[in-house]
């Protein structure tokens, strides 16, 4: 498994360059540069993610071979619920997507699915309001877009 995580770490550092160079290209803020700004999250996951990718290449994994069995195909339930989260935030809005997609993934680890939305719907409000109260940044309503206060 090592030539596997050798080769897994290359494409995460290539992916990684990508990603920090497309951050580069956001627009300057109205009002000039600042300190923190719309690049600084996506540069400091691109370092992150760059670190992590070397280690992996230097000192990959011997032992750990593809979980093939139920963790394997939850895996990749995750993923195609991750991805269906990205297609879905903007036509559905914040709230109802990430209730759908925090929620199928609670039930996927074993909650019972009333107590896996709740917890998807609750999370999502919380994250709402801290994002757009707290940190006064806007995120998509989409359907729910007539809750929209001004």
């Amino acid at each position: 498994m090592t030539f596997n995580d050798r080769i897994f770490g290359v494409l995460m550092i290539v992916l990684a360059v990508a990603y920090g160079w497309a951050a580069t290209q956001f627009p300057e803020p109205f009002g000039g540069a600042e300190a923190v700004g719309p690049d600084t999250f996506p540069k400091l996951l691109a370092v992150v993610l760059a670190i992590s990718s070397l280690y992996l290449i230097v000192r990959p994994d011997p032992d750990n071979a593809w979980p093939w069995s139920r963790t394997g195909v939850e895996l990749i339930i995750a993923v195609v619920v991750l991805i269906f989260y990205a297609m879905l935030l903007q036509p559905l809005g914040f709230i109802i997507s990430t209730t759908l997609a925090v929620g199928t993934l609670c039930w996927r680890m074993g909650a019972r699915p009333t107590n896996a939305y709740m917890t998807g719907a609750v999370s999502a409000v919380v994250v709402y309001f801290l994002f757009s109260f707290a940190l006064d940044l806007a995120l998509p309503l989409g359907l729910l877009s007539f809750l929209e206060m001004n």
